[in-house]
């Protein structure tokens, strides 16, 4: 049986406004035919800081109750050079996917690998994340 290969990658691989943010991970699993992409962003500077609307806290909650998210997603079947996300197919885990608190990337850091462990595992076992 095959390993499960793992490549890091510098590009975010979600996030409509990852390129604002100040963390961004992006890990490729390949296991046989299969690939999925483990992205983790967060720390999303407030575009709004200083612009007078009133929002002037340093950083954005990128989603509800969150600073950093992990997700996962099949690579895009027709991307035969990168392998980026196809975030049309997400693939689901148990490992935690959200932190609340601004300044965490060592704490982003542990939740991408834990989620990163988690699929890899997964793959070993069979499992297609269809």
């Amino acid at each position: 049986m095959a390993d499960v290969r793992r490549t890091e990658r510098g590009w975010a691989g979600h996030f409509i406004c990852a390129n604002q943010c100040r963390f961004r991970r992006n890990t490729l699993l390949e296991y046989e035919d299969i690939k999925i992409v483990v992205s983790t962003v967060g720390l999303q500077e407030n575009p709004l800081k200083g612009k007078g609307y009133g929002f002037d806290e340093m950083f954005s909650e990128i989603g509800a109750d969150r600073y950093y998210e992990t997700m996962a997603f099949h690579a895009k079947p027709g991307d035969t050079r990168y392998h980026d996300a196809d975030v049309e197919r997400e693939v689901f885990f148990d490992s935690p996917w959200s932190i609340s608190e601004v300044d965490a990337d060592d704490k982003a850091n542990v939740m991408h690998e834990v989620v990163v462990k988690e699929i890899a595992a997964g793959l070993l076992r069979g499992g297609i994340y269809d």
